[in-house]
């Protein structure tokens, strides 16, 4: 078996890794994974918005668009599958910080051969809420798919991204789209 070596990552004068422009809060001085500590940071009120579509053939689309599908109502079973995936975040994203979340909305638009979805997530605290966002679109996306596979099994998920976060720190980020 061979024996695996970690080596802690070479800092330069300014405290960067060697080789980058930021500094990887994420790493300890040993190089190993940890927590970033927030106890300092203020709070603030923090939204984040993300956005994915599913890709499906004009057959599927319509089944959800007319409630034609046999496990149920496709996109109320996706938009609680989303909320609760928010929620659950910290559990399944490792160094992600537990938050309380004040809200979470999600919304889709059935197009003729795709669902997209849109999460907001709200909160009052001392880090954004950009993963749960994020994480909300994806289990929803996930959720879409279970619901639907039975009609097709090569649905696409993709285009998962941030499209928007404000609060804290670094302030606003809107995506140029």
């Amino acid at each position: 078996m061979t024996e695996y070596t970690r080596h802690a990552p070479q800092k330069n004068d300014t405290g960067t890794l060697r080789g980058t422009d930021m500094d990887f809060t994420h790493f300890n001085e040993e190089g190993r994974a940890r927590m970033v500590d927030v106890t300092g940071k203020d709070e603030t009120f923090r939204t984040a918005v993300a956005a994915g579509t599913v890709r499906m053939s004009r057959e599927t689309a319509d089944a959800i668009r007319n409630g034609a599908v046999a496990k149920g109502d496709v996109l109320a079973v996706a938009q609680v599958g989303g909320i609760m995936a928010a929620k659950k975040t910290a559990h399944i994203i490792p160094m992600c910080h537990p938050v309380a979340i004040t809200g979470v909305d999600i919304s889709f638009s059935v197009n003729d051969d795709s669902v997209d979805i849109l999460a907001t997530v709200k909160c009052s605290g001392k880090t954004g809420v950009e993963m749960e966002a994020l994480t909300a679109v994806s289990a929803a996306a996930l959720t879409i798919y279970d619901m639907c596979k039975a009609l097709q099994k090569d649905m696409e998920i993709t285009d998962i991204r941030l499209l928007e976060k404000t609060g804290g720190k670094s302030g606003t980020f809107r995506r140029d789209e």
